[in-house]
């Protein structure tokens, strides 16, 4: 290929650098000239353009690339069409990415102008989402080239995506004085959380004393009916002869690993008893922050060994305690992996401070309060907002007749705020990720706040609570998990999720967006401060 300005007479059939214009035509970058393209550019007064001219025995960008991406060997990886140079290969399940390092390499090192880039092996995908993608960088490589990268591939997997399997796990929790219920309740949750991601499910639990003799029999026990079992100790394990380990032994069992270069996860023990794997939970697996137990449980379930040898090696990247934001693939990822995030509002209140009138039902700019609150739900990036509505529900639903959203009728919104909050969880779809809870009488917020609230949720995985902030200070609207709605089903009176949120240990981000965070209009003051007119 040669690459350059050429006379304009002898353009035909070459492939245009950049973007030109010629009279009311124009051509795009990359565009292969024909021979009225060349008698458009020279009626326009152009002589030369810069192109490349492709040899005999050169392939075009997209036929290269596709050539290469065809002649891969590889399992539960869809291949997409080429487009300008480039084609991106994606997960047809989800699952643990594993990838050939020396195979990429070798093709890498084959000519600058073939390249491809994957994910990090290892790295747990979702169904759709890119997992690597081959670029020819000029608009032609050599058929040479080509040859030698596909000879490459033809020597076995270049990668794959080892689909999670629906594995039944039962789960052994010790007990030792003060231990709280419910932290060994939060555990279950958390665990199931865990699983339900990859499609496993707990099947069983059992509660022993940390002592070596139950803790044996119960593995024993729970080996015979499921496809793992997991052990959470009461106290964390320190040394190697320590209850869970010696319990693995005592039951038949025979310990892998004890101890894991991963922060936070250290205190790690895999075995095998019955040709079922045992893990003994590290303390950091009762959180659903990412952890050692992840990286082990995730590759279990997609149906990997993991030797004692694999976990040695994980220290490399295994500091997890600082661990920064994961950048975002070059594509976005599938609907279903985006987490989503449906908006409950909150507008069932009686507005009690009022004295008398409807504070939802004031105007804002000519628009009753709680119509600007749904409508500002209904442009952000939320799957579906849901108005809860109890007093004086005929008007509310009138304010918002027109727009999309799911009523929850709350008869019971008298006997307080988690009445509200369980009328609306419960008519949210079975795939939210979370839920925003966004009060109906906050009038800065916009659909901008509710989107950078939804964007950090995503970001940190789904598994954390997420709320606005304003000057430090912890504000509204709140973001919760869905690990969190089985307690909020618990919930009486006039109580919100705040005190769960601190009881259940989970993460919180807080995320700045000024003063709309802290702004409610709970008095005629507050509303008439905030530029609203109260209707009777």
């Amino acid at each position: 290929m040669k690459f350059g300005p050429v006379p304009i007479e002898a353009a035909e059939g070459a492939i245009l650098a950049h973007a030109t214009t010629a009279g009311d035509r124009r051509f795009r970058k990359a565009h292969r000239l024909s021979a009225d393209d060349v008698s458009v550019l020279r009626a326009a007064g152009i002589s030369r353009v810069v192109a490349a001219v492709l040899a005999a025995d050169d392939l075009g960008e997209d036929a290269a690339a596709a050539k290469i991406a065809a002649s891969m060997l590889h399992r539960n990886i869809d291949t997409k069409a080429p487009a300008t140079g480039r084609v991106n290969l994606h997960a047809e399940a989800a699952g643990i990415f594993t990838v050939d390092a020396a195979m990429i390499d070798a093709i890498n090192a084959v000519d600058p102008t073939i390249t491809i880039a994957t994910l990090a092996q290892h790295a747990p995908v979702e169904k759709g989402q890119m997992v690597a993608t081959v670029k020819i960088i000029p608009f032609a490589v050599a058929s040479a080239l080509v040859d030698a990268v596909m000879k490459i591939c033809a020597g076995g997997e270049i990668f794959a995506v080892n689909a999670y399997q629906p594995v039944r796990v039962g789960v052994i929790q010790t007990v030792l004085p003060g231990i709280k219920p419910s932290v060994l309740d939060k555990t279950l949750r958390v665990t199931e959380a865990r699983l339900a991601r990859s499609g496993g499910r707990l099947t069983a639990e059992r509660r022993t004393a940390h002592e070596i003799a139950p803790v044996a029999e119960a593995a024993a026990a729970l080996a015979r009916d499921n496809d793992m079992v997991v052990i959470f100790g009461a106290s964390a394990m320190s040394d190697f002869a320590d209850v869970v380990p010696a319990a693995i032994e005592r039951a038949g069992g025979t310990v892998i690993r004890a101890g894991m270069p991963v922060d936070p996860g250290n205190l790690l023990v895999l075995g095998t008893l019955d040709g079922k794997r045992v893990i003994g939970a590290p303390g950091c697996a009762r959180s659903p922050k990412e952890n050692g137990f992840d990286w082990v449980l995730d590759r279990l379930i997609a149906g990997l060994d993991v030797t004692s040898r694999d976990i040695a090696g994980m220290g490399v990247g295994g500091l997890l305690m600082e661990i920064p934001t994961r950048p975002q693939p070059r594509e976005p990822l599938p609907v279903k992996s985006q987490f989503k995030v449906g908006i409950v509002l909150l507008a069932a209140g009686r507005s009690s401070r009022m004295g008398g009138p409807n504070k939802l039902l004031a105007l804002f700019d000519g628009k009753p309060l709680v119509q600007r609150a749904a409508e500002r739900a209904l442009g952000s990036k939320a799957s579906g907002t849901i108005a809860v509505t109890g007093h004086q529900r005929e008007r509310v639903r009138a304010a918002l007749a027109g727009l999309d959203v799911t009523f929850a009728d709350n008869p019971d919104f008298s006997e307080g705020l988690s009445t509200s909050l369980k009328a609306g969880i419960a008519y949210l779809p079975e795939d939210s990720a979370g839920v925003m809870i966004l009060l109906g009488d906050m009038p800065g917020v916009g659909s901008d706040d509710i989107d950078r609230l939804i964007d950090a949720f995503r970001e940190a995985g789904g598994n954390s609570v997420v709320r606005a902030s304003h000057r430090g200070k912890r504000g509204n609207p709140v973001i919760l998990p869905r690990s969190l709605f089985p307690a909020i089903a618990h919930l009486e009176g006039d109580t919100g999720a705040r005190h769960l949120v601190e009881a259940e240990g989970l993460d919180v981000i807080d995320v700045e967006i000024g003063e709309a965070a802290s702004l409610d209009v709970d008095t005629r003051e507050a509303l008439e401060g905030a530029g609203g007119v109260l209707q009777d």
